[in-house]
């Protein structure tokens, strides 16, 4: 099953294993964070842009300022899921996405059941600073094109 796909969303799939769980057989929440976070890291590197390169190069990291999750129904062990980003919008500093995590569900329409439903706000920092600086003009232009 396939998500339609829009110019500024991007999606991954992340099987659960037996770490990812806790006591009760379930996702531990936390780990659904690390999820979000492989699909923007993911996401920045099919757009051209790798992590390490931007740390030593132009110097900048993307930090999470803030997160807001509504968990909505547990994943558990075995399944595979679809992790998506939305970027909502895009400032001097700052990227704005929805984030989704959802697992195929045949028996319902669209196909989807949605487990967790978040915002996150990224914020662009100097790396060897750790204080907010301008996403580079290179990258904040290849960026607005996926609005």
């Amino acid at each position: 099953m396939k998500h339609e796909q829009k110019p500024n969303a991007f999606t991954i799939t992340v099987r659960i294993y037996y770490e990812d769980t806790d006591a009760g057989g379930v996702v531990y929440y936390a780990n659904y964070l690390k999820f979000l976070e492989r699909c923007r890291s993911e996401w920045l590197r099919e757009i051209g842009h790798d992590q390490a390169d931007l740390l030593r190069e132009p110097g900048i990291a993307f930090v999470v300022r803030s997160v807001s999750l509504e968990f909505l129904k547990p994943a558990r062990l075995d399944e595979l899921l679809s992790v998506s980003l939305e970027v909502d919008k895009i400032s001097r500093s700052q990227l704005f996405f929805r984030q989704h995590i959802r697992r195929a569900n045949p028996a319902i329409e669209g196909g989807w059941t949605e487990l967790v439903s978040g915002r996150v706000h990224i914020v662009c920092v100097n790396s060897a600073l750790m204080k907010v600086t301008s996403i580079p003009a290179l990258l904040r232009t290849k960026l607005e094109t996926l609005q």
